[in-house]
């Protein structure tokens, strides 16, 4: 099933470590603080499971959706031209030591 992943975190090396944590089970960035990928039920709890851990007591929150495929169909996207590839380049941004 798919799964939606968004989260508002102020604290920069937190919201990194997030996003490599989505990258990690196969999520694809689709915008600065969400992703999006399949993940089966065990899978998307082990995801919630870590990033519950990874948020502790900062600021901030973190939305995990399951979406079926009647959701996923009735999706509507619109970007400007070159916005995915804006996407993909400000990925460096998010790389923490």
């Amino acid at each position: 099933m798919q799964t939606l992943v968004i989260y508002d975190i102020a604290n920069d090396r937190v919201r990194g470590r997030m996003a490599e944590a989505c990258k990690d089970y196969g999520l694809q960035r689709i915008q600065w603080s969400a992703f999006m990928g399949d993940l089966n039920h065990n899978r998307r709890e082990e995801l919630s499971q870590r990033l519950r851990s990874l948020l502790g007591e900062e600021d901030g929150c973190v939305q995990v959706f399951p979406l079926c495929d009647k959701d996923m169909r009735l999706r509507f996207e619109a970007s400007t031209p070159g916005y995915r590839q804006r996407l993909e380049l400000g990925r460096e941004r998010f790389k923490f030591v």
